[in-house]
């Protein structure tokens, strides 16, 4: 196969993979926002709670962090999921009783202690040189097989999100959340458990931004502190969601792909900037992606895909 075909194949998997992760975090996040009206700006911290635990789980034993089970790395992520909901839990108890502006400074400041206790706690996750030899599956396959069979569960567990998403939505559980969404008083004063339902959403979207974390830890084979900056993990996530529109799954999607696709393009663009410039590379795209946002806003004030009445079902 010709050199320039290959990389352009394999740069076109990694482009794939990466959005049908950052679809997976955008879905969690419709969860907690498009459904129940959570401002959660600590998207990092359980991202970082599923990323390191699966790293963990799986990667073989070193002296400079814990590790060493050797987990087959399908078997570690329902295990990162469920610790990323099991510390989500006491979090919405404390923090689902404050709102708006208040709620996403109470996760953004639990997501950075939770990050700073990976970053610091150099016997748990080797600090800040992070786990390096996270197992991918289907690596034996070799490439571009083994990229391929990867992209191909992200995708699987994309689609299973997605079609369970839009099945929560026009249920009478979503019915529901929606309605505390939108008038939290009047759904408790029809008998809604209004706290119950808030942090199901919170603990369900924080599962599934764990899950995105494992993909990420298992694609990059590698999780650090650079790998779960906010800037990534959290600002990015938002702006998909929003850029698509929030409330709508295929919204999520959309919006995931498009911005990452700008973004992935932008740093080709960068990289062949003079060298006074690369450094402030990231800085560039930032404001690029915040230029896209104004400018869509601006045409589709709901996002691209905006919310709809669904369908009831019986």
């Amino acid at each position: 196969m010709d050199i320039t075909l290959y990389g352009l194949m394999m740069y076109g998997l990694a482009l794939l993979t990466m959005m049908a992760i950052y679809g997976v975090l955008c879905l969690a996040l419709n969860l907690q926002w498009g459904f129940a009206g959570l401002f959660n700006a600590g998207i990092a911290g359980f991202f970082a709670v599923g990323a390191y635990a699966t790293a963990i789980l799986t990667a073989p034993e070193s002296p400079n962090h814990l590790g060493g089970y050797g987990w087959p790395p399908l078997l570690a992520l329902p295990v990162a999921m469920a610790l990323a909901g099991i510390i989500a839990w006491p979090v919405g108890r404390i923090c689902l009783g404050l709102k708006g502006d208040y709620l996403a400074m109470a996760t953004i400041g639990i997501a950075e202690i939770i990050r700073l206790v990976f970053k610091n706690e150099s016997w748990l996750a080797n600090g800040t040189m992070g786990i390096s030899t996270v197992p991918r599956p289907f690596e034996s396959l070799g490439q571009p097989w083994g990229n391929l069979a990867f992209l191909a569960l992200v995708l699987a567990i994309v689609i299973a999100l997605y079609f369970s998403a839009e099945r929560a939505w026009v249920s009478p559980w979503g019915r529901a959340m929606r309605a505390i969404r939108d008038n939290e008083t009047a759904a408790a004063a029809i008998g809604k458990d209004v706290v119950r339902f808030r942090l199901e959403a919170f603990v369900l979207g924080a599962m599934v931004m764990g899950l995105g974390g494992g993909l990420s830890a298992m694609y990059f084979k590698f999780i650090g502190a650079t790998a779960t900056e906010p800037l990534l993990t959290t600002f990015l996530v938002w702006v998909m969601l929003i850029i698509g529109g929030s409330g709508n799954n295929k919204g999520a999607l959309l919006g995931a792909a498009l911005v990452w696709l700008i973004w992935s393009g932008t740093e080709l663009f960068t990289n062949r900037l003079p060298a006074e410039w690369i450094t402030r590379s990231s800085y560039i795209r930032t404001l690029l992606i915040g230029v896209l946002l104004i400018v869509v806003l601006q045409r589709f004030a709901k996002g691209v895909l905006p919310e709809r009445p669904p369908k009831r079902i019986d």
